[in-house]
């Protein structure tokens, strides 16, 4: 059991969940915050009973309302550099072993947004809420919201919201391709866990390396990014998961795979 004051840990069969619990701040990202988050991932990372990973907030009200702005203040140009940082966090997320999801239950704004977006999937509530604000503070998005949104949504779109710092619905979050599905509060936990589930049900090493080959593709020309899903494909030939996917495909039966 992992014991955290700002957020919770809990196991429900393959999945995880990390519940950022501060309901009382929004479930504001303050440093420590932040530092629990991946203290968690780095112990679930060898966590074999772990196969995804899903965040959310604690309440009905907030997945994270944002950087703790109290903190703010203090910040110093070098911190930016350092690697316990939002945006180094927010690699990591992005870069995981495992798949990720964002399993929104209300207001994701400023590094909330930003969170959900360094996730594999975005699934909100209809109560959610998007926007990255930070330009009312006299600062930018910088855990990668520049880059991210415009890469979701395409840069016009991004430009605007980032600009005027827009609060947009869970409903056009949608529509732009921010999130791939809404669904009543009530509904958020099985639509997410049934989006995990198909997702499980995948050979494993095939979700990791199609992971590894869309990031690393999407900012590459055309030829680089499918030589890149060449080598990747090869790799996966020359597995037992391969052979099972198949044989069991052949078989009519669910296949059985074991990460070799």
């Amino acid at each position: 059991m992992m014991n955290y004051k700002k957020i919770l840990v809990e196991k429900t069969g393959k999945l995880a969940y990390i519940i950022i619990n501060s309901p009382e701040q929004r479930n504001a990202l303050s440093n420590e915050t932040l530092n629990e988050i991946r203290d968690a991932l780095e112990k679930l990372k060898i966590d074999n009973d772990a196969e995804c990973i899903i965040f959310t907030g604690n309440g009905e009200q907030s997945f994270a309302a944002g950087a703790d702005i109290s903190q703010l203040k203090n910040r110093m140009p070098l911190d930016i550099l350092e690697n316990g940082s939002m945006q180094n966090l927010y690699d990591f997320i992005e870069a995981y072993d495992k798949p990720t999801i964002a399993m929104i239950n209300g207001y994701a704004l400023g590094g909330g947004c930003e969170l959900a977006m360094a996730c594999d999937i975005r699934i909100a509530s209809e109560n959610a809420k998007f926007g990255l604000p930070e330009l009312n503070l006299g600062v930018i998005p910088g855990a990668g919201g520049t880059q991210r949104m415009a890469r979701l949504i395409g840069k016009g779109r991004a430009i605007d919201l980032i600009l005027t710092g827009k609060i947009i619905s869970a409903e056009e979050a949608v529509k732009i391709g921010l999130v791939s599905e809404t669904v009543p509060l009530n509904q958020l936990k099985d639509a997410v866990e049934r989006t995990a589930s198909q997702i499980l049900d995948k050979g494993p090493l095939a979700v990791k390396l199609a992971k590894v080959v869309i990031h690393a593709g999407f900012d590459t020309d055309m030829k680089t990014g499918q030589l890149i899903e060449s080598l990747a494909k090869g790799i996966l030939f020359s597995t037992a998961d391969k052979n099972e996917g198949a044989t069991a495909f052949m078989e009519k039966r669910t296949p059985e795979f074991t990460s070799k």
